[in-house]
């Protein structure tokens, strides 16, 4: 699973259509979604989903990640 999440990541990047409004899920503003955070917009997301999403494993998740687990299926699409 996860070379299909690299995979996907990769292929994010050559997309022009990214995560359409993170600022949704980001509520502070850092430009990442904690796990708290993801939490309160994706109330069934387990810590070890969250862990999977994260594939730079820096805790948080970014633009790329987001889109990346939305084209796997990791994530609904907003």
């Amino acid at each position: 699973m996860t070379k299909y999440i690299a995979y996907a990541l990769g292929m994010s990047a050559l997309a022009t259509a990214a995560f359409a409004d993170m600022s949704s899920v980001d509520t502070n503003a850092d430009g990442m979604v904690s796990m708290e955070e993801a939490q309160a917009a994706y109330p069934d997301l387990t810590a070890e989903q969250f862990s999977e999403i994260d594939a730079n494993g820096d805790g948080a998740i970014d633009d790329a990640e987001m889109s990346g687990a939305q084209d796997a299926g990791l994530l609904p699409a907003e």
